[in-house]
């Protein structure tokens, strides 16, 4: 029988587990920052490995403890839309003056933060209350400061209280602070952990559900086909060391790079197209 004894020793080894976790994260996040900690640490080749999608998996519950308390209170920052202009599928009603958008292009205009739909007439007259979701706003970098926070209905980006709590805490001593630039690959690495565990798993499923409807039939098909068989070849791994990470590699630019775009462009969206390959690999019997 399960006796007490056992129970309160696997509960033992799941602590223990978890410290070292949050352990390894806080060492990642000192090296993104270039901090240069005294005492005990793990040999240098295990820390500047490439990262663990497990330990970018936590992330995010570390991103909520650091949050400082006073970033959750309320606050009112005022926001304008951020319009393009947006060919719709379908009838749509202007959501300003409730008139109908009529033409087969170009009927109006849609804000990128919030996804509000309007006429391009009648933008000019909509107030400045654009609130953003999260669904439209995909990233913590790159992405317009008032925006983010509003996403997030915090005063500051959590990625800030986030990095000065860990230098506070444990970074004020360290030599060549703020002087010494961190490990590049460890600060890409975390910027895109950080766009990635922002995102709800699920509202993500539910955007590459809709973008994989817009595709035509036969491109649909070949791509699901060709997933199918990427997973299978994962499943190989140990023999042929491809996982799905470095199947992202190979095929992402392939698949995904977009037709005349300058080199710098493309060498930026490199990344991105990795992980779309690499998402799409791994959740190929939800998405298709």
């Amino acid at each position: 029988m399960y006796s007490t004894e056992m129970w309160m020793r696997n509960e033992q080894k799941s602590l223990v587990q978890k410290a070292k976790q949050e352990a390894n994260q806080q060492d990642i996040l000192a090296a993104a920052l270039g901090m240069r900690i005294s005492g005990p640490q793990k040999p240098p080749a295990t820390i500047w490995q490439p990262l663990k999608l497990f330990a970018y998996s936590q992330l995010t519950s570390l991103v909520r403890k650091a949050t400082l308390k006073d970033n959750s209170l309320p606050h009112k920052y005022e926001k304008v839309h951020n319009f393009k202009v947006h060919t719709f599928r379908g009838p749509h009603w202007c959501e300003y003056c409730a008139n109908f958008m009529w033409g087969l292009k170009a009927q109006g205009v849609k804000c990128a933060d919030c996804g509000l739909n309007v006429h391009k007439q009648c933008s000019t007259m909509v107030p400045c209350n654009c609130v953003p979701d999260l669904k439209h706003v995909k990233k913590v970098y790159s992405c317009e400061l008032t925006t983010l926070v509003k996403a997030h209905n915090t005063k500051r980006p959590m990625v800030v209280d986030m990095c000065i709590q860990e230098i506070e805490s444990r970074g004020l001593k360290s030599e060549g602070l703020y002087r010494m630039s961190g490990f590049s690959d460890s600060v890409e690495d975390v910027k895109s952990a950080f766009d990635r565990e922002l995102e709800d798993p699920e509202k993500q499923q539910e955007a590459f559900r809709e973008a994989l409807e817009l595709l035509p039939a036969a491109h649909s098909e070949t791509l699901r086909y060709l997933m199918v068989h990427l997973k299978r070849v994962t499943l190989n791994e140990k023999d042929n060391l491809m996982n799905a990470e470095n199947l992202g590699i190979v095929f992402g630019p392939t698949l995904l790079r977009a037709p005349n775009l300058d080199a710098m462009t493309a060498l930026n969206d490199i990344r991105y197209q990795r992980r779309v390959v690499e998402f799409l690999i791994k959740n190929e019997d939800i998405l298709f």
